[in-house]
């Protein structure tokens, strides 16, 4: 990888400003880059007039205004001809700073050793809301793939813009952007794994054609009072009934070779609703044991 931005100099990038604390948190981890994009979720003009929630405005200039995207590069990734890329998305209440901070995100990303780039586009930013912005547009997400691939070969961090796998991973609300990029996000069979943190709130139906349609991998974690285990024990149902077995397992019993060795998963967790991600290093176990693959060191 080569003239890559040093965290020395990461500078304000197009509106956006990555912050010294996260310089130094992660530095040793790899790149991180804050960067605002025009293909970027937000803002968007179904949110211009804010939004209103249990009577509660929350105005567009302060939590729908937000085009920022970090951009992680793990330490000896390698630049190939197709590039591998995971996403995550953070839920109500949250932000990218936030999220960075309190569920160990880029943590667990590098100990997983994927040669993949980390994206984390900003989303209803401190709001109660599961709006998925642009990437709710017909051919959204593919926009927003065209930008990021541009910018990456501009700035030399890729040699290809050829994607190779995507896998979208999300908590809480962040179910409906997922959903919204599996069915008109116009890059479907690029989508090779998803998982849900305590996020099956609602879009069963895509979900469920994902996995009987995709041969991806699926797995979702749920808890006891998070509101997402009703909706994913019907899903199981669901999927029962196509004649396709998903296993149900308490998170106590699942190991890495239980990962690796079933494609579609269903958890059930005694963590709560926030900690399904990063208690028990859950984010680390699902990119460890997914279909990407790992970094070599350079030279080798």
């Amino acid at each position: 990888m080569k003239n890559i931005l040093s965290f020395a100099s990461i500078l304000f990038l197009c509106g956006s400003l990555t912050t010294f604390s996260q310089i130094n948190n992660f530095s040793k981890y790899g790149q991180l880059i804050k960067v605002g994009f025009s293909t970027a979720p937000f803002p968007h003009s179904e949110r211009i007039n804010g939004h209103t929630y249990k009577k509660q405005k929350y105005p567009a200039d302060v939590h729908y205004s937000d085009s920022s995207v970090a951009i992680f590069i793990p330490k000896n990734f390698n630049e190939k001809n197709k590039t591998d890329f995971v996403f995550y998305f953070h839920g109500w209440y949250n932000n990218i700073d936030t999220t960075l901070s309190n569920f160990q995100i880029i943590e667990q990303f590098y100990s997983s050793n994927k040669n993949a780039i980390l994206i984390f586009p900003e989303g209803p930013r401190n709001s109660p809301d599961s709006f998925g912005g642009k990437f709710e547009d017909s051919s959204g997400f593919c926009n927003f793939m065209n930008e990021l691939l541009g910018y990456l070969e501009k700035s030399k961090i890729i040699r290809s813009k050829e994607v190779g796998s995507i896998i979208l991973s999300g908590h809480s609300g962040a179910y409906k952007i997922i959903s919204s990029i599996i069915i008109s996000g116009g890059m479907t069979e690029k989508i090779s794994e998803v998982y849900l943190f305590d996020a099956l709130y609602d879009k069963l139906s895509i979900f469920t054609e994902w996995v009987l349609k995709s041969n991806g991998r699926f797995i979702n974690i749920f808890t006891p009072d998070g509101g997402t285990r009703e909706l994913s024990l019907l899903m199981i149902e669901d999927l029962t009934d196509w004649n396709t077995l998903p296993l149900l397992i308490e998170e106590d019993e699942l190991d890495q070779s239980i990962l690796a060795k079933n494609p579609v998963i269903f958890i059930d967790s005694q963590l709560n609703h926030n900690e399904v991600i990063y208690k028990n290093q859950q984010f680390y176990l699902f990119l460890k044991t997914s279909r990407l693959s790992d970094k070599t060191k350079k030279g080798n």
